[in-house]
């Protein structure tokens, strides 16, 4: 690795954290993952060469990251990203259901300005959030996001109270609410809701539909939006991940792309 090699660490390594190291390896990215956070130190099976295993968060800080992915659940959010940035390390978000507290936002906001850090909250799973955002500038009417699955990747969760699950035979829509709260009910599936209400209205003012759809190969997100910019309509099928249905292709995907971003002058 040469001294300019992006410093990179990636806290999970379950179906995204390895995806993602293991796409930046066949892509050739100059990028030098120094370590992995894990919450078992013992699980340490195809850890990138050389990476060391952090299991206490303030361990972080020693390895001077320039860039610190969360792929780890919820629960992580907090205990690394609240190190990552008192480090002045900057800091991406892909648990962002843990943003339905207001306070970890604020926190989180106040120590990245504090340290000259960036809070960073990829899109994800979804597309047009550029778009959204840019919307949003002027007063908006609405945003409706809705996700579809299949019955398997709800399964684990609190759709399964709420639905028969293996024996839909049309599609179910068992929550439809705030991007609060269905952030809040199911962080696997829908943390894609936070992404949405955050570039766009808010948490309380975004409506998210959860749909079980038996017909469905793809997870689908639809996202539609009215305001004085306009309306538009953005609609993704991506391809679940072989590891892990509840999440897509995409979100692995997207962590590259802005991980390659940081590397290079061009940035779209």
């Amino acid at each position: 690795m040469s001294v300019s090699d992006l410093r990179l660490v990636l806290v999970g390594w379950g179906a995204i954290g390895s995806r993602v190291a293991a796409l930046l390896a066949e892509r050739g990215a100059p990028v030098q993952i120094m370590g992995v956070g894990l919450r078992d130190a013992g699980r340490t099976r195809d850890l990138p060469e050389g990476a060391v295993v952090l299991t206490d968060p303030a361990d972080l800080a020693a390895l001077s990251p320039d860039l610190v992915v969360e792929a780890a659940g919820r629960d992580s959010v907090v205990p690394w990203g609240r190190a990552a940035l008192m480090a002045g390390c900057d800091f991406a978000v892909s648990s962002t259901s843990a943003f339905v507290d207001d306070a970890v936002l604020a926190e989180f906001l106040a120590l990245a300005k504090a340290q000259r850090a960036h809070l960073i909250i990829p899109p994800g799973a979804l597309g047009g959030i550029d778009a959204l955002s840019a919307a949003a500038r002027l007063p908006m009417a609405m945003v409706r996001h809705e996700i579809v699955k299949p019955p398997a990747a709800w399964r684990g969760t609190g759709a399964e109270a709420l639905c028969n699950l293996t024996g839909l035979q049309e599609p179910f829509t068992f929550f439809e609410g705030t991007a609060r709260a269905a952030a809040d009910a199911f962080p696997q599936n829908a943390n894609v809701a936070v992404i949405s209400a955050l570039a766009g209205i808010g948490l309380d003012r975004t409506t998210i539909a959860l749909i079980a759809d038996p017909g469905a190969r793809m997870n689908r997100h639809s996202i539609m939006a009215e305001g004085d910019f306009g309306r538009m309509a953005i609609r993704l099928d991506n391809r679940p991940l072989a590891t892990n249905p509840k999440s897509s292709e995409m979100t692995a995907l997207s962590l590259v792309r802005m991980i390659e971003a940081r590397l290079g002058g061009l940035v779209i």
